[in-house]
């Protein structure tokens, strides 16, 4: 056996169901689940009609690569998104399919992890670096790889934001992959410009890959001020040749369709050239039926754009009744909040299931603790996905739990 699977987590999802089937229920309110982050909005007419139009190619064998069209329209899209030069993005050496952003960040590290790898003084076994709370399937690709994990805590002094500072030289010297989640997930937390400078830096000076986790990219708060990439950072500095940058997008939360399983990697033309071979013989390429339901969700913005609005709704909404009593803010980014609570995460979410039936994810099972503390303490994942109405209601009891039960505790 892969020796990586007896260091596995629980997945924070199964040790949540755990939680609650230890706890009772004293309430007949409504159950509202915000705990995990699976967009709820209406999946547009225009990507189900497709999907429904080309089911026929059910019949044939997708290639890895993807037809030629659906590579296209990613690069087209990536390109005028994040202004990357003319012609630095090709749909045939820069792009490639991937069923979701969740198998594809787990198979990257598979990919590219050398266990013999020796120079510069890397003796022992290598190091993913990854951020701290985080999304769990980059430790789990990380120990499946045989590498080890190395976490940054993101708090909120620092703007819950990776201090790469922080990181020891013996550590960056046995660095062979850094994943950014940007913006953040649970955070929400978008990384800018100079601290991607100095990531990039750090890349060429210790000889490691960046793969930056950019699926949150397109729900953003400000309409003006959309979230910097990995890409485009590199581009503004006059690396579009993208060297040791690799990025990963999806149509899961910018489109509302997260069971379609669709989105791409993009970036550095040999790093994509070594991942194609990878999944050539991984066996993941993407239906046909899928990337023609992808290609005219990656041509349409005027749905992402009603998306952002409900997002934006929700928020101001919500917090308007949270703010008063909890430390909570909005988020530059994504469909988070990540409040403190005033007893133990893993208290708070208990009780409020049990006297409100509202279900949110402890922070803890998020993050890890470490010599710097435990970021995910004390904190509580919401994810706003469910009806603004349903969002409303379950701020209104999250308010009146804290008030009641919290502060007598």
């Amino acid at each position: 056996m892969n020796p990586g699977l007896e260091k596995l987590h629980p997945y924070p999802f199964e040790r949540l169901v755990q939680l609650k089937q230890e706890t009772s229920v004293v309430t007949d309110a409504e159950h509202i689940d915000l705990s995990i982050g699976e967009p709820k909005h209406t999946t547009p007419a225009l990507i189900l009609n497709e999907l429904q139009k080309q089911l026929p190619k059910v019949a044939s064998y997708p290639t890895t690569r993807g037809v030629d069209a659906l590579r296209q329209a990613m690069a087209e899209w990536l390109s005028k998104r994040f202004q990357l030069p003319d012609g630095s993005i090709s749909a045939d050496r820069n792009i490639l399919p991937v069923n979701g952003t969740r198998e594809a960040l787990f198979a990257f590290a598979q990919c590219v992890i050398d266990l013999n790898d020796n120079h510069s003084n890397k003796k022992t076994r290598p190091v993913v670096i990854s951020p701290n709370p985080f999304y769990q399937i980059y430790e789990g690709a990380t120990l499946l790889a045989n590498a080890e994990p190395y976490y940054i805590n993101c708090v909120e002094a620092n703007g819950f934001l990776p201090d790469f500072d922080a990181v020891p030289e013996n550590v960056w010297r046995r660095c062979q992959l850094i994943y950014l989640c940007s913006p953040g997930n649970p955070t929400g937390a978008v990384i800018g410009q100079e601290s991607i400078k100095k990531l990039l830096k750090l890349a060429d000076k210790y000889d490691f890959i960046i793969a930056a986790d950019e699926c949150y990219s397109e729900i953003y708060l400000d309409e003006d001020s959309p979230p910097i990439g990995l890409l485009q950072a590199a581009a503004n500095l006059g690396r579009d040749n993208y060297e040791r940058c690799i990025v990963f997008h999806s149509l899961s939360k910018r489109s509302n369709v997260p069971g379609m399983r669709s989105g791409f990697v993009a970036g550095d033309e040999k790093l994509i050239q070594a991942f194609l071979r990878y999944r050539t013989y991984h066996g993941c390429s993407m239906p046909l039926y899928t990337q023609m339901a992808s290609i005219v969700a990656w041509q349409d913005e005027d749905h992402v754009h009603v998306n952002r609005v409900l997002y934006r709704q929700k928020f101001d909404a919500v917090l308007e009744i949270l703010k008063p009593v909890m430390n909570v803010t909005k988020p530059d980014a994504s469909f988070y909040l990540w409040p403190e609570t005033p007893v133990s995460d893993i208290e708070f979410a208990t009780g409020l299931y049990s006297r409100h039936n509202i279900t949110v994810l402890p922070g803890s099972f998020l993050s890890r603790s470490i010599a710097a503390g435990d970021p995910g303490e004390n904190r509580i994942r919401i994810a706003l996905v469910a009806e603004i109405d349903q969002c409303i209601e379950a701020a209104e009891r999250i308010c009146e739990y804290i008030k009641t039960t919290c502060h007598s505790l």
